[in-house]
Order: structure tokens, then C-alpha cells, then sequence
């Protein structure tokens, strides 16, 4: 026969039909010897023996795998129940899956994965699009010349904007000063009881370091430095004199010379 009817108890009329499937094949199936527990399902070895198993729980063979993982778990790490994990990051954009993403909302990228293009050109750019309100077809893009090794830029630790700005103050000086590496690219503002000294083998050649007396009468500056010229001079001078409300803006041309233009004499 091809299928078991079991006829309902006394209490109902209805019947259970065990059928198998429509096959050729035998198949033999050996039930559990004792009942499960509340929730359990009944599961199969492959071999037909039938057992309760509690399912939704446990280790289960089912694993996830990572792409483009992180540091700490390699590509194709897989991991279960049986032992946690962290997933840290993921390397985005073009270099994981040769597409751009968008981002939506601030990303914090780690020093090993930094923001980088890879082109096949030699012209490997970061592109910044243009920000809301303005054309969005237009954009920044920062390219660098043909690099021999690796740079670094180290940017200031104070809020600025690239393009037009201010030029940052180093503070008043009341007493006597010298100017100092930290002082390049900024002004320094002499007070009452105030007097500058240009050190000599401190600076670079480029550095510019400005002065302003804010004072109602002259200001010292005296030059450790081998050779300083008042500009539009060939005299070296030792010593300068910095007139009241006097700007001057010292150049270094090496580290042991400079010159200095402005109100001075």
C-alpha cells in the first residue's frame, strides 16, 4: 500500500495518513524512542535516524564570512557561535570593488586604510566634491606631482582654512623675546618692556616671522644671526631699532642671514 491511515479516536471522525513519496527508491526512517521537549523538531542524521533537536540556538554550521575584512581577521575569516568577533572596518570604495561610494554622513578611517586613490594613471587624485548650494558638478581635486617617496603633511594644531586667511598672532611679548621655529607663517606683538633677538641657526631658508610695536616709542631687535640686512642696505647689522606702531617682516634667506624690511633702521 502506499500510504497509512490511522483512524481518529472514538471522540472525532476524521483520520491521520502517513504517505510516502512518489519514488522508486526505499527509504527507511527510525523514530526517536522517546518524546522531545516542548519547542524541539524532529531532525534526521542523513541516515534516517530521527531524533528531537532543539532548534533557533546553539552553534549552528552556518557561517559568516568576511570580505575585505579589517586588521585583526583576515579575508574569508569565518566565525559562528562558537567563538566572537569584532568587526572593525571594511576597506571601501574603487580599491574593494572597483566602484565609488557616497557617504552620507561623517566616516572615521584608520591610519592603515587612509583615504587613497590607486589609479592605472599616474595622475592618482582624491576628489572632493562640491558641497551643497553651490554647482555640484564642480569639485576639488587634490593631485600631487610625481613622488619619489613618500610625504607627509602635517597640519597645524588650530582650526584654518586653505585659501584666504588671517595671519595667526603668537601673543604680546612684554619682556625680552626670541623668535622661535613655532613663531614662522605668524606675527609677533612687542608690548611695553618688550625686545626681540633673531637667533642664528634656528631658521630655514623661506621662513617669515613679522613683528609689530605696539608700543609709543622704539623697540630693540638684536641679531645673533652672522648676517642681517636691513633691506635696501649691504650693511650687516647687530642691532635694529623697530619704530612706534612699527610693522617689519623678517626674511630668512639661510639659516645663519636674513633680512628685515619695514619700519627699522
Amino acid at each position: 500500500m502506499s500510504a497509512l491511515i490511522i483512524k481518529g479516536n472514538t471522540s472525532g471522525a476524521g483520520s491521520l495518513t502517513l504517505q510516502s513519496a512518489n519514488t522508486a527508491s526505499t527509504t527507511t526512517l527510525t523514530l526517536p524512542a522517546t518524546d522531545g521537549t516542548s519547542g524541539q523538531a524532529i531532525t534526521t542524521d542523513g541516515s534516517g535516524n530521527l531524533t528531537f533537536t532543539t532548534v533557533g540556538g546553539g552553534t549552528t554550521t552556518n557561517a559568516l564570512t568576511m570580505n575585505n575584512a579589517g586588521s585583526g581577521d583576515a579575508s574569508g575569516t569565518t566565525f559562528n557561535g562558537s567563538a566572537a568577533r569584532t568587526l572593525s572596518y571594511n576597506t571601501l570604495g574603487a580599491a574593494a570593488t572597483g566602484a565609488s561610494n557616497t557617504f552620507t554622513a561623517a566616516q572615521t578611517f584608520r591610519a592603515a586604510n587612509a583615504v587613497r586613490s590607486e589609479a592605472a594613471s599616474t595622475q592618482d587624485a582624491v576628489v572632493v566634491a562640491g558641497r551643497a548650494g553651490g554647482t555640484s558638478s564642480y569639485a576639488v581635486t587634490l593631485t600631487p606631482t610625481t613622488l619619489t617617496a613618500n610625504r607627509t603633511a602635517t597640519f597645524p594644531d588650530e582650526s584654518f582654512t586653505v585659501g584666504f586667511r588671517n595671519v595667526p598672532a603668537v601673543g604680546t611679548k612684554t619682556s625680552s623675546y626670541q623668535l622661535a621655529v613655532g613663531d614662522v607663517g605668524k606675527y609677533v606683538q612687542i608690548g611695553s618692556g618688550g625686545s626681540i633677538t633673531i637667533p642664528t641657526s634656528t631658521f630655514a631658508e623661506g621662513d617669515v616671522i613679522s613683528l609689530f610695536n605696539n608700543t609709543s616709542g622704539s623697540i630693540t631687535i638684536t641679531c645673533s644671526a652672522p648676517t642681517a640686512y636691513i633691506a635696501g642696505t649691504d650693511t650687516i647689522k647687530t642691532s635694529m631699532t623697530l619704530a612706534t606702531r612699527g610693522v617689519a617682516t623678517v626674511l630668512f634667506y639661510s639659516a645663519t642671514a636674513c633680512v628685515v624690511s619695514g619700519n627699522v633702521s
